[in-house]
């Protein structure tokens, strides 16, 4: 089949995201699919050697075809700009796709958020009689409104008409949790029939194969410290001011380390609120490449995860695996409808609370600096749920099926 992939996050980007679509379109190409992406431009969540680097705009990437489309700025962290951008998104890429992509399309995939981008998942369909299979993650824009992030009341009503489109027009519509299929169904009048849920994976071999080396405890100046790294895109959804709250609530516990790995649009403010607070024991440090991910986990003692409590949808962050793939224990910071609190404790990984108080937070995380003779059994736990439960051939075997 042809098979088109659509997603604003791909490679070089870091995110989870982009790392999940990777891995989709390989593992679609191994049961020999013919795959093209189709994504924005590289241009924010990038290693430090490719900040600067001119990226074609098609290549073929281990035989697949990526098409890197150029958006207005999808990052901005005025939220005017973004609105903008998510509304023009689709209408620039059904343009790039229909210039420059000239074969039968049989399969449309589409990965929202960004939610628009379900337009284009349905306008090719029309053209190619082709089937479209949507990815729901982040529930939009019901997300961004209980952040506070959309508030005008028109947008609002288009980006539910754009919603209310997506879900219509879609043949199948997968969800990564259980919780979140309900959503879809109860909340959001998704018939069953149209739903699946299939679980985000993970590809444990990169991290089975990574030993500790120290690397980077030497290379951020963080020797002989108790590290809790956080890694990823730094945002709004992900209510990190409350790590910074108890990271001066332990100050003077010394050999602790909060270690902030990534880039995004609450960095500069949370810098900030770091600095004002005099804290010497939180260190940033900009993105590292897919490839020495595993390793960077691996020389952190827990990792960290945060979801604001504002959030009233069950989303179940990725990072949650990627430690897990590490065997590094997992200490979770969601809102309490959040899967991720089920996914911890069923796989006996770590500790997991609601986002919603740095004394509760400051009090389970010394828990976790007090059982380091536990951290090993956590980690090793982690490790095997995630090979069960989270297999990518899994997963895709499962997508795979809804293609017909």
């Amino acid at each position: 089949m042809n098979i088109i992939l659509i997603t604003s996050s791909y490679p070089p980007e870091i995110r989870s995201s982009s790392h999940l679509m990777q891995e989709l379109a390989e593992g679609l190409r191994d049961r020999g699919h013919r795959i093209t992406v189709a994504t924005a431009y590289p241009s924010h969540n990038l290693a430090s050697e490719n900040i600067s680097p001119h990226f074609k705009k098609i290549t073929v990437e281990n035989d697949i075809e990526v098409l890197r489309i150029k958006t207005l700025p999808p990052h901005m962290s005025n939220y005017i700009i973004r609105g903008l951008s998510q509304i023009t998104l689709p209408y620039i890429f059904l343009y790039k796709i229909k210039k420059l992509i000239k074969q039968k399309i049989d399969v449309i995939i589409v990965y929202s958020p960004p939610l628009p981008l379900a337009i284009v998942g349905w306008k090719l369909k029309m053209v190619h009689g082709a089937r479209y299979i949507l990815n729901v993650q982040d529930l939009f824009p019901q997300n961004a409104v209980d952040l506070g992030i959309l508030k005008n009341r028109f947008l609002i009503k288009i980006f539910e008409h754009i919603e209310k489109n997506a879900y219509r027009y879609a043949d199948r519509i997968t969800a990564h949790s259980e919780n979140n299929r309900t959503f879809l169904n109860e909340k959001k009048g998704v018939s069953e029939e149209k739903l699946s849920v299939i679980h985000n994976w993970i590809d444990v071999a990169p991290y089975k194969n990574v030993q500790k080396t120290g690397r980077f405890r030497e290379l951020f100046n963080v020797n002989g410290k108790f590290i809790f790294l956080f890694a990823g895109v730094i945002g709004p959804s992900q209510g990190l001011d409350l790590i910074i709250k108890v990271a001066q609530r332990l100050r003077q516990t010394q050999d602790i380390a909060f270690l902030f790995v990534g880039d995004g649009v609450e960095k500069e403010r949370l810098t900030k609120m770091t600095e004002s607070y005099g804290l010497k024991n939180v260190y940033f440090k900009p993105f590292v490449s897919k490839e020495e991910y595993p390793e960077l986990v691996k020389d952190a003692d827990v990792g960290l995860v945060c979801l604001s409590a504002k959030n009233k949808t069950p989303v179940v962050p990725g990072k949650i695996l990627g430690y897990m793939a590490a065997s590094v224990p997992v200490l979770a910071f969601l809102n309490k409808e959040s899967d991720g609190h089920h996914v911890i404790r069923e796989a006996g990984c770590g500790y997991s609370e609601v986002s919603d108080d740095a004394r509760k937070a400051a009090s389970l995380m010394l828990r976790m600096y007090q059982e380091k003779e536990r951290l090993t059994e956590y980690g090793k736990n982690g490790f095997g749920y995630a090979a069960e439960h989270f297999s990518k051939k899994v997963c895709v075997d499962k997508l795979e099926d809804l293609l017909q």
